[in-house]
């Protein structure tokens, strides 16, 4: 697949002319075209990297065109763009990511020439970098690192713990971020080495607060670890290694990750849970799945997703869709979890609902190890003023 090869579909021809001019600028091979039949044999035949396609087609709408794309395998990178409503939009984005589809972004229309040409090199220069030997020597040159963003207890405002979010440090292109390195190494053979490079990272870090810490830290799985069946045993190796003990690992599982071979990933989660590490269910409300998700497999948290999260002041839905998956989990004995609080009205709605645990800017942005001390400082003084009195008998966690 050549690096920059663009396929754009729109019921404009003009539109597409546009497109394409500003691509090739931006240094892109481009096929436009307005028929959808025309488009899909471009999806099996020219091989494009990159598509953009209007969502409201005349004859065949955009959401055809993402199963078409999807029952094609094609690995392109897709921006959706449409004036329609937002909501649908977004609807249509989910669709095409549970089809395995990678949804880079969206466009709305009308968009203005420079929006078009940043999208287009943003997203050509994870194109420039990406390689499975770039990724397989920055994992032998400790290039990833972990950045920690605080999660607190709902109940009294304590640190409860962190979520180690991967990074890789490149010479040329400074910060990488994660989603940009690892759906490489899910295609590639690299998922296992670099899953193992970031749990190192990870326990050492917990390794370093030391026994006197009761800080969790969470990391995030591919379900593509699912498949390795050594992979309990491995990580339970790797904790004794550094005598970390496994009930301060929480690893988070989206739904759609578990669902391509459920008994495998059953034997692994449920193996793993016996050892003592706890299990979250991430991006909880994405998927097609998830009520038989929970009933199946052992998690302890679940994880509401950050989309309705960071609604719930503005959309009633939003709200609906929070507070019940509050209820669910714990109907279920599981903690909720409640990432992207954004602002102090969405922690203060959280609390009120009986949310147990959250993460988001508003409390704090990811972290280096060396401003964690800083942070906790600060975070001491701020609780106080949601919680008062009863966070003076807690401890803080490192």
């Amino acid at each position: 697949m050549t690096a920059n090869r663009l396929l754009v579909i729109d019921d404009e021809p003009a539109i597409g002319n546009v497109i394409s001019i500003v691509a090739r600028r931006c240094g892109y091979e481009v096929e436009a075209t307005t028929d959808p039949a025309t488009f899909l044999q471009h999806v099996t035949n020219w091989h494009p990297s990159h598509i953009i396609m209007d969502l409201q087609m005349p004859v065949v709408d955009g959401v055809e065109l993402l199963r078409g794309i999807g029952d094609r395998r094609c690995p392109a990178k897709i921006v959706i763009a449409s004036g329609v409503d937002g909501r649908i939009v977004e609807s249509a984005r989910r669709l095409g990511v549970e089809r395995g589809l990678e949804i880079a972004g969206t466009l709305a229309k009308p968009f203005r020439v420079p929006e078009l040409t940043q999208l287009l090199e943003a997203l050509k220069r994870v194109e420039d970098w990406s390689s499975e030997q770039g990724l397989a020597a920055a994992i032998d040159a400790k290039a990833l690192f972990l950045v920690y963003q605080p999660k607190i207890s709902l109940t009294t405002g304590d640190v409860l713990g962190y979520e180690g979010l991967a990074r890789w440090r490149h010479a040329q292109h400074g910060v990488i971020f994660p989603d940009q390195f690892i759906p490489l190494a899910e295609n590639s053979a690299l998922i296992d080495r670099l899953t193992d490079a970031i749990v190192d990272i990870g326990l050492e870090q917990i390794a370093a607060w030391g026994h006197a810490s009761s800080a969790s830290l969470a990391l995030n799985l591919s379900g593509k670890n699912l498949g390795d069946l050594s992979f309990a045993d491995r990580l339970a190796g790797l904790c004794a290694k550094l005598d970390v003990a496994p009930e301060r690992l929480v690893l988070e599982l989206t739904e759609s990750s578990t669902m391509a071979d459920p008994v495998g990933a059953m034997d692994i989660l449920t193996r793993l849970r016996l050892k003592g590490f706890h299990l979250a269910i991430d991006d909880f409300g994405t998927g097609y799945s998830s009520l038989r998700q929970l009933a199946r497999l052992p998690f302890s948290e679940l994880k509401i997703d950050k989309s309705f999260v960071m609604e719930t002041r503005q959309s009633a839905e939003a709200r609906t869709i929070v507070k019940s998956v509050i209820v669910l989990a714990h109907n279920l004995g599981l903690k909720a979890v409640a990432e992207g609080v954004e602002d102090g009205e969405t922690l203060r709605l959280l609390i009120e609902w009986g949310c147990d645990v959250a993460q988001g800017y508003h409390i704090a942005k990811p972290l280096a190890p060396a401003q964690i001390e800083s942070w906790r400082a600060d975070w001491a003084t701020r609780r106080a003023s949601v919680w008062g009195a009863r966070c003076g008998s807690h401890a803080v966690a490192s």
